[in-house]
């Protein structure tokens, strides 16, 4: 017997009803009307009610957005239980389509950060050559996947590089809450042909390079020096938290070095500490000057 279980959603005109267990194959369905939903009768069910503008289906939960005629708290009750029994009277949730080709299979797989508040999603396929930081949804615009993510109430920032999604969330959930539920839905997202990053919305950054090396070129020696050693020592150990590190500007009247921390060193004390303390040791032994110091900013 099928048991829905009602959630918000961080968009107050969608509300999700989850099932124990997952009703789509790693397919994800949306229909914004009857004549589209053909191939879901529990949708096509949904929509003789007058409130609902649009249906998703995907992994283990119905969303369902609603027109401003009605308020949620007014009728989500009676649509969970119109959804609990249709699906045990044997309704059709969705049929899949068999001749649909086979989407490349990926594996994903959680790792921790020294960020308690950041969790590493790695896939078994490169990702990108663009390390991205999205701290909200209005910044998503290169990113389909970030921005679905962002759909989710408990993501707060979204950082993509090479083979992983760096996630960081909100104290509102604990990660064993909600590890599952990410891992499934970048998994099936993936395996669907979801885009994980748009490249030539984000070409301006790989185009910047010549600019980046212009700037390069005008830099202090000492400066130049610290960018290296950040690129060759420091930049692979944080990409292996889920995080990066950027350069910012080195003074040098006082011999302070700022960096940048993203992903999963944004924004943790103990990361940001741990990182400043040893950039700095790195930097004064490298550089032959125990008068440098380090400043962590968060991106």
């Amino acid at each position: 017997m099928a048991k829905i279980t009602i959630k918000e959603t961080q968009n107050p005109t969608i509300i999700k009803f989850e099932f124990d267990d997952f009703i789509t194959q790693n397919q994800n369905f949306e229909f914004k009307n009857i004549d589209e939903a053909q191939s879901s009768p529990l949708a096509q069910q949904l929509f003789y009610l007058p409130f609902v503008k649009t249906v998703y289906i995907s992994g283990n939960f119905i969303a369902v957005e609603r027109f401003s005629i009605v308020e949620w708290e007014d009728v989500q009750d009676a649509v969970a239980e119109q959804i609990e029994a249709f699906v045990n009277k044997g309704g059709t949730i969705v049929n899949i389509d068999e001749n649909k080709p086979k989407k490349q299979p990926i594996t994903v797989y959680g790792e921790t950060t020294p960020n308690p508040a950041a969790l590493k999603f790695v896939v078994s396929r490169m990702l990108t050559r663009n390390a991205v930081e999205y701290k909200n949804i209005d910044q998503t615009a290169s990113s389909p996947l970030a921005q679905e993510l962002f759909k989710f109430p408990y993501v707060k920032e979204v950082f993509i590089d090479e083979n992983y999604i760096s996630v960081t969330k909100y104290e509102i959930n604990n990660w064993e809450e909600i590890t599952l539920e990410l891992r499934t839905f970048i998994k099936q997202f993936i395996e669907n042909g979801g885009t994980v990053l748009d490249e030539s919305l984000i070409e301006t950054a790989t185009k910047n390079d010549v600019t980046k090396d212009e700037a390069f070129d005008k830099l202090d020696v000492t400066s130049q020096q610290i960018i290296n050693i950040l690129e060759e020592y420091v930049k692979p150990a944080v990409a292996a938290d889920g995080g990066n590190i950027a350069f910012d500007s080195y003074n040098e009247d006082n011999k302070v070095v700022k960096v940048i921390l993203q992903g999963a060193c944004s924004g943790c004390p103990s990361s940001t500490f741990t990182l400043k303390s040893g950039i700095e040791n790195m930097l004064k032994s490298m550089l032959n000057d125990e008068q440098i110091t380090v400043e962590a900013l968060n991106a």
